[in-house]
């Protein structure tokens, strides 16, 4: 550090400031003090600073399912979001959500020296009697109805509510929904907002019909729905299932939109070049991501433990999978 110092022309103070990604140092200096470290081979030594400072620069994080779009997309802008943040991150993958995987990965997390740990999608918090180990900063994307720990999450219930009224507002009498699985929040909050938003219309409220996120399963209710002469919008609550039912439909003579009009959610980036391109909901994982990590070193540099609960707004993006119903036979 000295080295780096004396090159630089600063002081020791200084190379810790910028070693340590402090916001109280003038652009230029930091510029020289980089390029110092870069040509000198520098690296601050995490284990000393962290007897220091108390703090690792490290957050865990908890996954429950990486198959699903929605996890796997937050995971990596997490990751992204923690990295710009100056910390690395160490992931679990978790398979059974139990009390006892739960607290086996806290505890795997907390012998790597974690300074906080985020969760993603646990549903296994709903369970009353669960409590999380004590002393660790905790922030949840997606879960904990409870509001026991902060959580950050895309305002799932306002993108079902955009797409459906965009079909209704297209003209359809009603919308079918196939819902993801039952067990999941993301799921759960958007069937919830498409059945209040069609009893807000005074729209009939059809049978709700379950998928796995799978386009496989999507294709299985399609198939379902293709038999119902009176379907003319689907409302699917990912894009892969929302494939499958386009797939289905096809196959079985009803075009899309012109006789059915489909719309999915999560935007997949092949959403766009699908045919016809998918009316979907947009959802902002980078956002959503950098909240999360927010929230995490407010509480691991400023002592706070907020209970908020933050939404991030999703966009409906409106493609050419939709249109006004058939008219009248």
């Amino acid at each position: 550090m000295a080295d780096v110092a004396a090159m630089a022309g600063v002081s020791s103070q200084t190379v810790s400031r910028v070693a340590n990604n402090r916001s109280n140092v003038e652009e230029e200096t930091r510029r020289r003090v980089l390029s110092a470290m870069r040509v000198l081979g520098y690296r601050p030594n995490t284990a000393a600073r962290a007897l220091v400072t108390g703090q690792f620069r490290t957050l865990g994080l908890i996954s429950f399912g990486l198959a699903s779009f929605g996890n796997a997309r937050t995971v990596d802008a997490v990751t992204r979001a923690a990295q710009r943040a100056g910390y690395t991150v160490n992931m679990i993958a978790v398979e059974s959500q139990t009390e006892r995987a739960v607290h086996e990965a806290f505890d795997q997390l907390t012998m790597q020296a974690v300074d906080g740990i985020v969760l993603i999608e646990a549903q296994i918090l709903d369970t009353p009697a669960l409590r999380l180990p004590p002393g660790v900063p905790v922030v949840m994307a997606d879960g904990d109805v409870s509001h026991r720990h902060p959580m950050v999450d895309t305002d799932q219930a306002l993108g079902a509510r955009l797409v459906t009224r965009h079909l209704l507002d297209l003209g359809h009498e009603t919308v079918w929904h196939v819902s993801g699985p039952e067990d999941s929040y993301a799921a759960r909050r958007r069937a919830e907002s498409w059945h209040a938003t069609l009893k807000e219309a005074g729209a009939a409220v059809p049978q709700l019909l379950f998928g796995d996120w799978s386009a496989g399963s999507g294709y299985a209710a399609g198939r379902v729905l293709a038999r119902r002469p009176g379907v003319t919008a689907v409302f699917a609550a990912n894009d892969q299932m929302a494939l499958g039912v386009m797939r289905a439909m096809i196959q079985a003579g009803r075009r899309v939109p012109e006789d059915v009009s489909i719309a999915g959610f999560d935007d997949l980036d092949e959403s766009a070049y699908l045919s016809p391109p998918l009316t979907t909901v947009r959802q902002d994982f980078d956002v959503v991501a950098e909240r999360i990590v927010s929230l995490m070193i407010d509480q691991i540099e400023g002592g706070t433990a907020p209970s908020a609960t933050a939404f991030v707004a999703p966009e409906l993006i409106v493609r050419e999978s939709t249109a006004a119903p058939p008219p009248p036979a």
